[in-house]
């Protein structure tokens, strides 16, 4: 058991392979008197229904949640094929959680009867008021295709409390993704998680990418599955092949990762990735498409002055982050790799205190992106000014 810590949470992460070294090396880094909640991101080639109780006995009876990754953010950076973990100090974070099991019966009933009592069990510790000093975190099944659905409804029911997530990962095999709760891994499921805190925060969004001026029209699509099967009236892997200039049989992830496709909403683009070809020359997405949208063809600019950029706002309002929890798409991690950056933002991220996991999609405020490094920076401390949020929508709850 460690000392507890000063400034409200601490931070750990394992590479160890046999489950019950990471369950070992987590607890000894993390307990203390003061923990009150964990959250976690794993690889998912560790097994996983070992993995489970074994975290749960050696954490006893503190509350831990978490998902898996399709790459990890650790204390030391970027990681793969490990643990990385976060303790909170109740004593400075009110933190509840809640199991949606089934993804595809989740209505807004259900939603909203989810936030009440989120809300009633952050107030029993009576840190701060609910307005303007909460934020949810939603950790999805990444391949459920359900995550505009649940969204929606939890939007509605949060009102102003700003959310954000991630789709969890497999390690890029897109076979199976997993939510921790209670104990065991799920399928088909995710995990809802409001924070309560009287230290300062902010919910953000970014991304790297620039509009280009090839459009592409989805002429025909199978929305319940994601999947295009034409743009521009031709089979749709052909049409995307041609429109950025590589043959068919090339398209892969990291293709995919390099030419990504947007929707323009305002004055606002976002991302539409896509996940894989079809045997039918369809394409399947991350995210929702719908006949008669239209995608612009989009191109990286460099990654780290945009989060440069992001890290110097945050700052100049929140000071020095105390942590950082991101959601970063992990085509953006194949992106950093391909191009040889991965230990230049790998520092980067060491150096804003981010904790965090390469997903499947992102989550903001309401909406599923693709492509984005999505999260919440929080401060050492309290401001006056209370608690700031991009895109926070609906009636504050009191």
């Amino acid at each position: 058991m460690q000392e507890e810590p000063l400034d409200g949470v601490v931070t750990a992460m394992s590479s160890a392979t046999d489950v019950e070294v990471v369950a070992q090396d987590l607890a000894r880094q993390l307990i203390h008197p003061h923990l009150g909640f964990v959250l976690f991101f794993c690889s998912a080639e560790y097994d996983l229904d070992v993995l489970g109780p074994t975290l749960e006995q050696y954490f006893g009876g503190i509350a831990l949640v978490g998902c898996t990754s399709a790459g990890e953010i650790t204390p030391q950076g970027y990681g793969r094929n490990c643990v990385t973990a976060v303790g909170f100090d109740h004593r400075s974070f009110s933190i509840a959680s809640a199991l949606i099991d089934e993804l595809e019966r989740f209505s807004l009933i259900d939603a909203q009867q989810l936030v009440e009592r989120l809300v009633g069990d952050c107030r029993n510790n009576a840190l701060a008021p609910i307005k303007d000093h909460c934020f949810a975190i939603t950790l999805l099944d990444g391949l459920s295709s359900r995550e505009e659905v649940v969204l929606a409804a939890l939007s509605a029911a949060f009102g102003s409390i700003p959310h954000f997530g991630g789709s969890a990962g497999d390690d890029n095999h897109l076979n199976l993704t997993h939510v921790y709760y209670g104990g065991a891994f799920h399928a088909g499921a995710a995990v809802v998680i409001l924070v309560n805190t009287w230290l300062d925060f902010e919910v953000f969004s970014t991304h790297h990418l620039l509009p280009k001026g090839e459009k592409l029209v989805v002429t025909q699509a199978d929305s319940p599955s994601r999947r295009v099967l034409e743009l521009n009236a031709e089979p749709a892997a052909l049409e995307y092949a041609r429109l950025i200039g590589v043959p068919l049989e090339a398209l892969n992830m990291g293709v995919f990762a390099a030419h990504p496709l947007a929707v323009r909403i305002n004055e606002q683009y976002y991302m539409r990735s896509i996940q894989r070809v079809n045997p039918d020359l369809s394409l399947s997405f991350y995210c929702a498409v719908e006949n008669g949208i239209v995608l612009t063809a989009m191109t990286p600019a460099p990654l780290l002055p945009n989060l440069q950029a992001l890290f110097q706002r945050l700052q100049a309002r929140l000071g020095p982050p105390l942590l950082t929890i991101g959601c970063d798409c992990f085509l953006r991690r194949l992106e950093v790799e391909r191009t040889d950056a991965v230990a230049q933002i790998s520092d980067f991220l060491q150096g804003q205190r981010v904790i965090g996991f390469n997903s499947y999609g992102e989550q903001f405020n309401g909406m599923h992106i693709n492509q984005t490094f999505t999260g919440v920076a929080i401060g050492r401390s309290a401001s006056n000014s209370g608690r700031a949020t991009a895109g926070a929508v609906g009636d504050a709850r009191e």
